[in-house]
């Protein structure tokens, strides 16, 4: 992963309200379906968050590590209800070698903030390292040929949420740059408290399916199965790979 966070990660304040902003999370459900279909009782969370997805994890009984480059997210997974039942480390995919996981996954679209080539294939081959014999990675990508960001820009208005203990707080995006295979986003906080406004710079990379294949297969993987996002169908792919030992 990216050595220096997004602020939206890494700045306390912006940590805090990642949760409201996030929404439900409908996106988990399938990674939690995904971890059942292959019978994984020990993953591995890259870019673990605020721990929403590892909870529900551990909450069947499983062995949870969740893993994240930011301090500030990171505290907060750790001030979550149950947060001791999944063990939580600040660092990133090469933090967990030999870890032995049946399972790695990435939400939220963790594989396209890990814009950098050589990122990527450091995250690729940490994940493997972690990985025992035979266990598998998951995640999901936008699809480029869908061009997002057009549908991003043309949606400017902001999004206003009162958050208990923090108040109103107006989120705006704004797609800054659009260099292909990547894209700048800037997101601005105000919040109404005190006036505060933060800045939060993205750059998120957009991979096609078979730059993702190719990647994937030169860092020992196998590529077992390409899905549909089933809350976002046409607009993503969920790939399941494999170490090949």
């Amino acid at each position: 992963m990216t050595t220096d966070p997004d602020p939206c990660y890494a700045d306390p304040r912006l940590a805090r309200i990642y949760d409201p902003f996030a929404g439900d999370r409908e996106d988990l459900t399938a990674y939690i379906e995904i971890a059942d279909q292959l019978g994984a009782d020990k993953i591995l969370d890259v870019g673990c968050g605020t721990g929403a997805l590892a909870l529900r994890l551990a909450e069947g009984g499983r062995t949870v590590v969740g893993v994240d480059p930011a301090a500030a997210i990171v505290e907060i997974a750790k001030s979550r209800d149950r947060a001791q039942q999944v063990t939580w480390i600040q660092g990133d995919a090469t933090s967990v070698s030999g870890l032995g996981a049946d399972l790695a996954v990435m939400t939220g679209h963790v594989a396209q903030v890990i814009f950098a080539e050589d990122d990527w294939k450091r995250t690729l081959q940490g994940v493997h390292d972690a990985l025992r014999p035979g266990g598998h990675l998951v995640f999901e990508t936008r699809r480029p040929e869908g061009r997002p960001w057009e549908r991003w820009a043309a949606n400017d208005a902001p999004h206003i949420l009162d958050i208990p203990g923090i108040g109103p707080v107006t989120q705006r995006c704004e797609v800054t740059d659009v260099s292909l295979p990547l894209v700048s986003l800037r997101y601005t906080y105000e919040f109404e408290v005190d006036g505060e406004v933060v800045v939060s710079d993205s750059i998120i990379r957009f991979r096609d399916r078979d730059e993702v294949e190719l990647t994937l297969a030169a860092h020992g993987y196998r590529v077992v199965e390409v899905r549909e996002a089933p809350d976002r169908p046409g607009r993503e792919f969920v790939f399941i790979a494999q170490r090949a030992d």
